[in-house]
């Protein structure tokens, strides 16, 4: 009974040789840790401390540098300017003050284009040419209608002529009473009526020529002529459209081409109406396009354009290009700044400043 009871004892007892490794490894875990983190300071406050050992060194020469600091080197470089850029910014595009599309006065089908995209033009050069057929045969017709009503009037004059003669015997007949009276006023008569026929027929005459200038005129209408000097930038009709002053529907074109002087362009912008009163007429602008960023193009303000819009509570400023370059073209996108001319203005120049403050 004895051994029973303590081999039941010794099987209720706990067995601690597991837990006990267990807690071994994790206590070497931990201290594994904690030297390895040890480690890790030692490791930065060592680099920490051989750094603030080199920056001494390098700093050591620099106590002179305090002594150069008051030169003012930009305020030097500022000081030949006399206009304050960039006061002012606006943003437009360069429009061209003549521009036009050029149509025909009548209604025809184009027989030939004479331009294309890109090409220079004079004022008064043929661009386009409509069918003129049936205009050619009315002036025709109108110039042979000035021919008969000439013709008329020279047998007319013929006629006035020998009647004149008739008429001057037969007084002096009747004077010596070899004429009646009858002769004489039918004589008389047939001058009156000859003079008025005359008359009648140098009317028809003015009459004729003037439907001749008129036929002239409509046919030189089928040539459509450039307006004005300037290059092509689109070309609408191509040969064989119909064309018309006004549309009419259909595939009716009321256009032959664009033409732009290229003289005549210059900058539109919007500025906003509270600081419209820093710009004035004739002021310097510097001009940048989108395309060319890098290049500045000097300008000037023509006008003020004497109206607000109310929406965007803007006034529109007109600017001339101070040079004209090939560059630059309709429609395209630019940047101005307004200067200031520090002189004009009364504000004090960096060389005044300089001398004030060194006083």
């Amino acid at each position: 009974m004895t051994d029973d009871k303590s081999e039941l004892l010794r099987s209720l007892t706990i067995d601690r040789s597991e837990t006990k490794v267990e807690r071994s490894g994790r206590r070497w875990l931990s201290i594994s840790a904690a030297l390895a983190a040890c480690t890790v300071v030692l490791a930065a406050l060592g680099i920490y401390l051989f750094r603030g050992e080199d920056v001494p060194k390098q700093a050591a020469p620099q106590p002179a540098a305090p002594a150069q600091q008051p030169t003012p080197l930009p305020q030097q470089q500022a000081a030949p300017n006399d206009r304050d850029a960039g006061s002012l910014a606006a943003s437009g595009y360069v429009v061209a003050r003549r521009k036009a599309t050029v149509a025909a006065e009548i209604t025809g089908k184009v027989v030939e284009v004479f331009i294309d995209e890109g090409m220079t033009v004079t004022e008064g050069q043929i661009v386009a040419r409509l069918d003129s057929v049936l205009a050619e045969k009315d002036y025709e017709l109108a110039r042979s209608r000035v021919e008969t009503a000439d013709a008329a009037i020279a047998a007319i004059s013929a006629d006035l002529q020998d009647a004149n003669r008739i008429m001057s015997r037969v007084q002096t007949l009747s004077q010596k009473n070899f004429a009646t009276e009858a002769d004489l006023t039918k004589a008389q008569a047939r001058v009156g009526v000859l003079t008025a026929q005359l008359r009648q027929a140098q009317s028809q005459f003015e009459t004729a020529k003037i439907d001749a200038k008129r036929s002239a005129s409509v046919l030189d209408k089928h040539q459509i002529r450039a307006p004005f000097g300037g290059i092509v930038i689109d070309r609408s009709a191509q040969p064989g459209e119909m064309i018309s002053p006004m549309s009419v529907g259909g595939f009716t074109r009321t256009g032959i081409c664009t033409i732009v002087d290229m003289d005549s362009i210059e900058i539109e912008v919007d500025v906003n109406e509270a600081f419209i009163g820093r710009v004035a007429p004739g002021g310097p602008v510097n001009a940048v396009l989108d395309a060319y960023p890098d290049w500045t193009i000097p300008a000037s303000v023509i006008a003020i354009v004497p109206t607000a819009n109310r929406e965007k509570a803007t006034v529109k400023v007109r600017i001339r290009f101070e040079q004209k370059d090939p560059r630059i073209l309709p429609d395209m996108a630019v940047k101005v700044n307004f200067l200031r001319d520090r002189r004009a203005s009364g504000a004090p120049t960096p060389d005044t400043t300089a001398t004030n403050s060194s006083q």
